[in-house]
Order: structure tokens, then C-alpha cells, then sequence
């Protein structure tokens, strides 16, 4: 979809600190965290809705790749994860650490990519 943000950083037009990508899926940075840490996990098809990505069980397991990076990488069992998607409309999935019990700076956006990846 043309005027969506999350295409446009599938298609690298925007920059993002991506922590994992492969052919089907992307997860990067939310430029807006609530913890250190948080992630976004998207289909790089566009599609509306999470419900609507036809291969969940293997959107499900990036997530579940993701969350248990983020356990590692900032030592908390306290990963949640959020489907709303109202903000854009391209299915996407918030991961991220306990904003109440993970220490460290959300705003450093390479400190904690390279965290999460160092634990992939």
C-alpha cells in the first residue's frame, strides 16, 4: 500500500532499527516505546488486520522469537505482547519487556537492538 509507514520501511524508504527480518516478516524499534525495548512485528504483505495474515502460526513464532530475545536481553520473564492496530493500518504485533520492571534507557534505540539481537 502506497501511503502506508510500515510498507515504506519494508521497502527501506524509511529508515528503522530493525532487529529481524525474513522473507514474510520484519520487526524493528517502535519509534515510540513504552519500554526498552519494544518491538514491532509486521507481515512485509500488507494486510489490515493480524487475523487477516494467512500464515499466523509463522507470525506467531517471530513473535515468539522476539519475546524471548527480549527476556534475555533485558533479563525479565515480564515480555507482553499487544494486537490492536488502530494507530496503522498494517497488521502489526507490540512486543515488549514490563515498562514497570526493565531498567535501561528506552530511547537508545541501538544499545537495545543490539541487545535483542545479540539474543536471537
Amino acid at each position: 500500500m502506497e501511503s502506508c509507514i510500515f510498507c515504506k520501511i519494508i521497502k527501506k524508504e524509511i529508515f528503522s532499527h530493525i532487529v529481524y527480518e525474513d522473507n514474510d516478516f520484519i520487526a524493528f524499534m517502535d519509534i515510540h516505546p513504552i519500554s526498552p525495548g519494544h518491538t514491532l512485528v509486521i507481515p512485509k504483505e500488507h494486510y489490515r488486520w493480524v487475523w487477516d495474515v494467512p500464515n499466523t502460526k509463522d507470525y506467531f513464532e517471530v513473535t515468539k522469537k522476539i519475546a524471548l530475545a527480549q527476556r534475555k536481553a533485558f533479563d525479565t520473564d515480564a515480555i507482553s505482547i499487544k494486537i490492536v492496530g488502530e494507530e496503522i493500518p498494517h497488521a502489526h504485533i507490540w512486543v515488549f519487556p514490563n515498562p514497570e520492571t526493565v531498567k535501561g534507557e528506552k530511547s537508545d534505540f541501538e544499545g537495545n537492538k543490539k541487545k535483542i539481537i545479540d539474543n536471537l
